[in-house]
Order: C-alpha cells, then sequence, then structure tokens
C-alpha cells in the first residue's frame, strides 16, 4: 500500500466552460465571474492539500464570429497568465444545427481540450510533479484519465489521488462529480468568495 504523503501537492485543472455551465446552472451566474486561483486555493484549504499550480483550459470564440466573448476572454486570460496562471486556449469550431422550429444555428463548439487536459494530467503525475490533480469540471470523458492515474500510482507504489470539484445547488439535477474520483461539492458561499471583482465584458483589469 502507498504510503500516503504529509504534504499533498495539487495541480488544479480547470475546465472553463464546463465550470461556467455549472455556475450557471447552480447560482444564476450569466457569465464566468470566478478566479480560478482563488477557487483553487479555497478547495485546497477545506482539505488540507498543497496548491502547487494552477492550470485553466478553454476554447475561444474568434473575433469574427462573437466580439464580445473574444474580448471577454482575451482579457480575461492576459490576467490569468500575468498572476502566474498555465492558460491552454483553443478556437472554437463551428457547425450548423437545427434551432428552434427547425431553423439552422450556428453552434460554436470546444474541439481538443479534454485531451489536453489529459495530456496534461498525465504527464504531471508520470513526472511526480504532484499527489493530487484537482479537476474543475463534471466531464465525465477525464473519468478515463481518472482511471489511468489509479494504474500509475500502482505501478510506481505512489500515493497519488484525484479529484472533481463543482458548483451544485437544489436547482441542479446532475450532482455526480467525475466517474472514480472524489467528489468535492462547491456552495453558494464558497463560490461567491472566490468571484472575480473585475468585469472583464466591460473593461481590461488595470
Amino acid at each position: 500500500m502507498p504510503q500516503e504523503p504529509a504534504v499533498k501537492r495539487t495541480v488544479a485543472y480547470f475546465d472553463g466552460q464546463n465550470l461556467f455551465h455549472a455556475a450557471k446552472k447552480a447560482f444564476g451566474y450569466t457569465f464566468p465571474n470566478y478566479d480560478p486561483a482563488k477557487l483553487a486555493a479555497a478547495v485546497c484549504a477545506t482539505r488540507g492539500w498543497q496548491l502547487a499550480q494552477v492550470r485553466f483550459y478553454t476554447g475561444v470564440p474568434s473575433a469574427l464570429d462573437d466580439p464580445k466573448w473574444h474580448m471577454f476572454w482575451a482579457r480575461k486570460l492576459l490576467t490569468m497568465r500575468r498572476a502566474g496562471l498555465h492558460v491552454y486556449s483553443r478556437p472554437l469550431r463551428y457547425r450548423n444545427k437545427v434551432g428552434p422550429g427547425g431553423a439552422p444555428v450556428l453552434v460554436g463548439e470546444e474541439k481538443g481540450i479534454d485531451v489536453r487536459i489529459a495530456i496534461d494530467i498525465l504527464s504531471c503525475t508520470i513526472r511526480g510533479d504532484c499527489d493530487v490533480v484537482l479537476l474543475f469540471s463534471q466531464d465525465q470523458d477525464l473519468s478515463e484519465v481518472a482511471d489511468e492515474v489509479q494504474l500509475i500510482s500502482q505501478q510506481t507504489d505512489r500515493w497519488l489521488k484525484v479529484a472533481s470539484a463543482y458548483p451544485t445547488s437544489a436547482a441542479v439535477q446532475n450532482r455526480r462529480g467525475i466517474n472514480h474520483t472524489d467528489w468535492i461539492k462547491i456552495d453558494r458561499a464558497t463560490y461567491d468568495a472566490c468571484v472575480d471583482p473585475w468585469d472583464y465584458r466591460s473593461a481590461p483589469h488595470p
């Protein structure tokens, strides 16, 4: 049985869009107003984990297709980089879908974000850079990487943990974290204490 380390080095991985939609359903927020560094620190504090790094991933619409949200993410991601977070972004891909009444609707979709997260998690655990993988997501596609981390733990005789943290409330039907991980539910008070006070929809951070 691997020995549990006294200091549990934790790397937080944020699926930016998944977290936003979860917070929207749970608390009614209409734009991504979270501060990833504060949220990761708050969750780690409740578990006695040592936060070593925060990594953020999101799809971004093009300036031509959606100038408002393109600028929002350009400003928010720049602020994160300046704060020392690792940021990974990819342009959204667009395709036509059938909307209300049968009319075609152009919809932007993320491609490759969960794959990038999975690759980075495996790289981190193989190098031995962390003891805890903290996922801010409910994307069940990431359950497979949780299985791989446990396999690495067995093969290397190292103590490793994977946890998924996500907003939840009485308004939410899906209250499950990612399968094969420890589930950490984020309540309204915790989330609100970690809101970014700056609104990047109107102006960049000074």
